[in-house]
């Protein structure tokens, strides 16, 4: 039994059991990882000196670059300040197009606590150490795991949480964002298709027909699709890195 099931039991209604760990190539999936990881966080010089590196890397590997243009668009298009204050708007004050796993299944509750603990304990028992700022289900960040530093620890956890992964896809896709693309292509890394709409991702999730969505906000139905909460504010702006590795976001 691998560590993340250990710690968390048997995954039920909102996740996926990872399988056994197998990937047909894994050097696509850690530079698709990677390329998520750099492309996900918040913009910054930095980021945007790494664009003509990940569309290399990503053509090496024979990945979907195109995929990934429209998105590199949105990033150069503009002066860098309009695109850090959208990306804070989408990502950061709206809670649909949440970065957090475990958010999309557990909103703000005790059992999202325990995934979270978990978690970092996958981190720790890797040898790495999280700023105290972190969120350790913040996507870029998993996936910066999943590429260099575990792929087998990072798969169990995007496919525990893939469909996550997949509300967030659908999400980014009907608000015409051109992340949509970029998720396309991280949920590709994973065993099967991608499910065409939010009925066949719950389906997936172990659920029956989608019936009342209940959450933060009850008129937005990409919202916490599984796990009713209770009234309150979003998760906390987690902002760091793995050992040291390049910062995801805003100080």
């Amino acid at each position: 039994m691998r560590l993340l099931e250990r710690l968390l039991g048997k995954a039920g209604p909102g996740s996926l059991e990872p399988g056994e760990y197998t990937d047909p190539d894994p050097v696509r999936s850690a530079v698709i990882r990677q390329a998520g990881a750099v492309l996900l966080s918040y913009p910054d010089e930095q980021m945007l000196s790494r664009l003509g590196q990940v569309r290399a890397a990503l053509a090496e590997v024979g990945a979907d670059a195109a995929l990934v243009e429209p998105l590199a668009g949105w990033l150069t298009a503009r002066d860098l300040h309009e695109v850090q204050a959208d990306y804070v708007q989408e990502f950061d004050l709206s809670h649909r197009h949440s970065l957090h796993l475990t958010y999309w299944t557990d909103g703000d509750t005790r059992r999202r606590g325990e995934a979270l603990a978990a978690f970092k304990e996958v981190y720790r028992a890797a040898g790495c150490a999280l700023d105290d700022a972190e969120l350790p289900d913040y996507l870029p960040l998993v996936l910066e795991f999943a590429a260099r530093v575990d792929a087998e620890a990072g798969y169990d956890m995007l496919q525990r949480y893939r469909p996550s992964l997949e509300l967030l896809r659908l999400a980014l896709q009907e608000a015409e964002l051109p992340h949509a693309g970029l998720l396309a292509l991280i949920c590709s890394t994973l065993p099967g298709p991608s499910p065409a709409d939010r009925a066949a991702v719950q389906a997936m999730a172990g659920y029956g027909p989608p019936s009342e969505t209940v959450g933060l906000d009850p008129s937005d139905p990409r919202l916490l699709p599984f796990s009713p909460v209770g009234a309150g504010g979003g998760p906390p702006d987690p902002r760091g890195s793995l050992n040291g590795e390049p910062d995801h976001g805003r100080r």
